[in-house]
């Protein structure tokens, strides 16, 4: 990843804009939550001295961390450089914890500050931070729980359309309680896909290790690349014994907010890391992931916001892929004027500035589709002082 510890960044405005949300492509379930029916998304604008712009998606409900830790520190710091601005901004949170929303909120920011600097430099997000290639992999998403066969058939053939060679489907259907059923809808889409197409599971954290195992038994001819969050994302016992008796790559790390946790991951036998970039406490957190994967010889991957997330996987390992939850993404690019485009079986990166997506703002303006908008300059922000509230 480029150092970008030289920047300066002086920030006079800060926004955020919630935009309405858009009918998922199908109604979504997983393991523990749903039916989704709709998505949305906000994001978070980062706005210099000269005008550029800086955007990432954000938590919108989580203003009060915010306004408390990071605005105060943005808006307050004149001529600082970019290692001694995050220093602050990643200090500024110890008491809300490096592991919850807090951490996942300075992700977003430490993002829209890639961007704005990227921007500066008249460069993409992808090569200003060192990839020498503009296309990604897709892993295609999707197989909700509540999906019929008849949908689970359309999905398939969506991806299969589309050259995407890797397929990952929801199981744990009814919080874990039909196990049985849940190995027959796998046996089917691997039917849809044939032998060549990988094939992947995500269970959402909802089974314990003896129902992991009795699952993988029961598809052990479906030739399962990876069984994703089978148990508990903290249940580091667990996922030691799974992972020392599972004859299936396990895979963890998105309800992870700090690096600092893979390594514990790795030590428990976890073969796939899968760190989101917006939900993870920076975005040299996730490249040490990323590294951390690579020199392990462990899988990696990362889904989130699809179309942001695909810029940073551009400085990943070719075979390396970013996740594509249709029934949920395909709805939110109509937000978008710039996007990746599909090609053989993954994405071009657009040759903008930045990130590569661009938001349409004034379509949104002229449709009245911002439900909410916020904005603060230095001087409706008082300037950082630590405060312990218990």
């Amino acid at each position: 990843m480029k150092d970008i510890s030289d920047q300066l960044f002086n920030i006079i405005r800060v926004r955020i804009n919630v935009l309405e949300p858009v009918p998922v492509a199908m109604p979504f379930q997983d393991a523990t939550m749903g039916p989704f029916l709709t998505f949305g998304l906000a994001v978070i604008t980062l706005e210099d001295e000269n005008g550029f712009l800086g955007e990432a998606p954000v938590f919108s409900s989580y203003t009060n961390i915010l306004e408390s830790c990071f605005l105060p520190i943005l808006l307050h710091s004149k001529d600082v450089p970019y290692n001694e601005m995050y220093s602050k901004l990643y200090w500024s949170i110890r008491n809300e914890g490096f592991r919850g929303a807090a951490a996942a909120m300075l992700g977003q920011i430490d993002f829209a500050l890639h961007d704005l600097a990227a921007r500066r430099a008249g460069q993409p997000l992808h090569r200003y931070l060192g990839a020498t290639r503009d296309h990604v992999k897709i892993y295609g998403s999707g197989g909700g729980t509540n999906y019929t066969y008849a949908q689970l058939e359309a999905e398939a053939g969506f991806f299969l359309g589309q050259g995407v060679d890797c397929y990952k489907m929801k199981i744990g259907k009814d919080f874990g309680a039909r196990l049985h059923e849940d190995a027959e809808r796998v046996k089917f889409v691997r039917s849809l896909l044939g032998p060549d197409v990988k094939l992947a599971v995500d269970v959402n954290q909802v089974w314990n290790v003896e129902q992991t195992l009795r699952f993988l038994d029961l598809t052990a001819a479906q030739n399962i690349a990876w069984i994703e969050e089978p148990v508990h994302s903290a249940a580091m016992d667990q996922i030691r014994t799974l992972c020392a008796a599972s004859p299936v790559k396990v895979s963890f790390g998105e309800s992870e907010r700090t690096s600092r946790m893979f390594p514990t991951l790795l030590q428990m036998g976890v073969l796939h890391l899968q760190p989101v970039p917006t939900q993870i406490s920076g975005m040299r957190e996730w490249a040490e992931v990323r590294d951390l994967a690579k020199a392990a010889g462990a899988d990696f991957s990362s889904g989130g916001y699809s179309l942001y997330t695909a810029g940073l996987m551009a400085t990943a390992g070719e075979d390396c892929r970013v996740e594509y939850l249709h029934s949920i993404m395909h709805g939110l690019e109509r937000y978008f004027s710039v996007k990746p485009q599909w090609r053989k079986g993954g994405w071009s990166l657009p040759e903008i500035e930045g990130a590569p997506v661009r938001v349409d703002w004034d379509y949104w303006r002229r449709a009245g589709k911002i439900t909410r908008s916020v904005q603060w300059e230095p001087s409706s922000v008082k300037a950082y002082l630590p405060n312990v509230i218990l």
